[in-house]
């Protein structure tokens, strides 16, 4: 197993957060992502919020994934919870404990702030099952679909 680190990304990691994210989204969409300059773009203007925690994961001093995780508020949730918007290990470093690291890193936030609980958006089932069950297996319980409407 290797040696996993985690750090707090700067708006100066924009790129290696992008890369990342980039990757995740065209595995999500089937190879449809937007361009890695938008990506990029995003991601310097979303790691300039103070509401906004990504962390870049390494294995062996090498950036292997990212996490990218959200305050938010709700009446439902008692008040302000985490949101895990974005996970991404790179493919070949799965199952390393990567993921799983960086989930500890999220619960320790969330403890830190006060926060009653942490969600995140799975993808569609049966495609991505595995992920579903990695969060299963990380003690996430389903709650149903999350559904968008852009405006």
């Amino acid at each position: 197993m290797p040696t996993i680190s985690t750090r707090r990304a700067e708006v100066t990691d924009a790129a290696t957060v992008a890369r990342f994210v980039h990757a995740l989204l065209d595995e999500l969409s089937g190879g449809k992502a937007p361009g890695i300059e938008i990506v990029k773009q995003n991601a310097e203007t979303v790691l300039a919020d103070i509401s906004v925690v990504a962390v870049i994961a390494s294995a062996d001093n090498e950036p292997v994934g990212v996490m990218v995780l959200n305050e938010c508020t709700a009446i439902y949730a008692g008040g302000k919870f985490g949101v895990i918007s974005e996970l991404y290990v790179r493919p070949d470093m799965r199952s390393q404990g990567i993921a799983p690291h960086l989930i500890a890193v999220a619960l320790a936030e969330g403890r830190a702030r006060g926060w009653k609980r942490l969600e995140v958006g799975a993808p569609r089932q049966p495609k991505w099952k595995r992920t579903v069950d990695f969060y299963l297996r990380n003690r996430f319980e389903e709650v149903g679909p999350r559904l968008r409407r852009m405006i």
